[in-house]
Parts: structure tokens; C-alpha cells; sequence
């Protein structure tokens, strides 16, 4: 699967009346905490790969998820080849990552109000030391479909009002680790 994504900063008063607006389908808020780890056998930063451990909290419950994030395979958005499972126990997998040699680099935490738009989530994103964005993503099966799905995306971005060419790369890990 590829996870076609743009992401820009935004004001999210003035994005929410957008989607009220155009009709947006409300998903739901979460809080998510993401602790992202270090291999002990390549330097993901160098390679452009990600291996993280989510802990959604909504409702009163945690759900855990092992995600990893393959490099970048274009030049215009954050599209990448992903995996991603659910998990019993969240810290359970992270003693399983430290005994085979995986450390903790960082954690993300946000807030995330989700909508559902045009086949799209359109994901409002308050994250903490960062600030507020916005994200647009779309899940494909093949690589086939990624350039329809990134015109998408960005058509919804610029009908919500944001600018393409605003469009961030980096990932809020990189983001927090340029800011520290």
C-alpha cells in the first residue's frame, strides 16, 4: 500500500469553516503518541525509512500499532510505500524493539481532528512544540495509482483554500528533531 500525502501548515479555525462548508464528513478526534526508534543495523534518517509504534487514545481506550514508513518515492509529496499492523500491547512491542537492539529516537504527539472528503482524509493536526497543520492523504494499492491520487489531493488542498507549494515533506519527526 502507498500513503499519498500532503501536508501544510494551516489555521485550522478558518480550514474547519472550509470543510463545513464543502460538506466534510466529521471522523472523529484522536490523541496519538508516536515513538519512533533508531535500528541498530542502518541510520533510517540516512535512508529515508521510519519504524514507529502508535498509541491512539479516543474514548477512553489505547489502541497500539507498528508502522513502518519506506523512503520517499517522489520529489512533490510525502508519498511512500507503507505497512502498518495492530498490536495488543504497545509497550510489550517496544520491549521487543529494545531487546533486539531498536532505541526510542523520539516521540510525536498530537491531536487530530479527522474528516473524511472526496474519497480523502483531511486530517486537522495540532502537534505539540510544532503548532497546527493540515493534512490530505489517500491510500493506493499500487504505484500505478499514485500520480491520480496526488493530483487529488492536491486539488482538494488548493479548494480548501492552502497552497500546494506550501506543501512540507518532512515529517513532524524531522520537524521536532530540526527544532531541538
Amino acid at each position: 500500500m502507498y500513503e499519498v500525502e500532503l501536508k501544510v501548515p494551516a489555521d485550522h479555525g478558518k480550514v474547519k469553516e472550509r470543510l463545513l462548508d464543502a460538506e466534510a464528513d466529521p471522523l472523529g478526534t484522536i490523541r496519538q503518541v508516536d515513538t519512533y526508534y533508531n535500528a541498530p543495523h542502518r541510520d533510517f534518517a540516512a535512508t529515508d525509512e521510519a519504524l514507529r509504534i502508535r498509541r491512539e487514545h479516543a474514548h477512553g481506550e489505547v489502541t497500539a500499532k507498528i508502522t513502518y514508513k519506506g523512503p520517499k518515492v517522489d520529489g512533490a509529496s510525502k508519498t511512500r510505500e507503507e505497512h502498518e499492523t495492530s498490536v495488543g500491547d504497545g509497550e510489550t512491542a517496544d520491549a521487543i524493539f529494545r531487546g533486539l537492539g531498536f532505541e526510542p529516537a523520539a516521540t510525536v504527539e498530537k491531536q487530530r481532528h479527522r474528516y473524511a472528503l472526496r474519497n480523502s482524509t483531511v486530517t486537522l493536526d495540532d502537534v505539540t512544540d510544532l503548532g497546527e497543520f493540515l493534512e490530505v492523504e489517500r491510500a493506493v494499492e499500487t504505484d500505478a495509482e499514485i500520480e491520480a491520487a496526488r493530483e487529488s489531493v492536491t486539488s482538494l488542498l488548493s479548494d480548501l483554500g492552502l497552497d500546494p507549494a506550501d506543501s512540507i515533506r518532512t515529517s513532524y519527526l524531522g520537524l521536532l528533531l530540526e527544532n531541538n
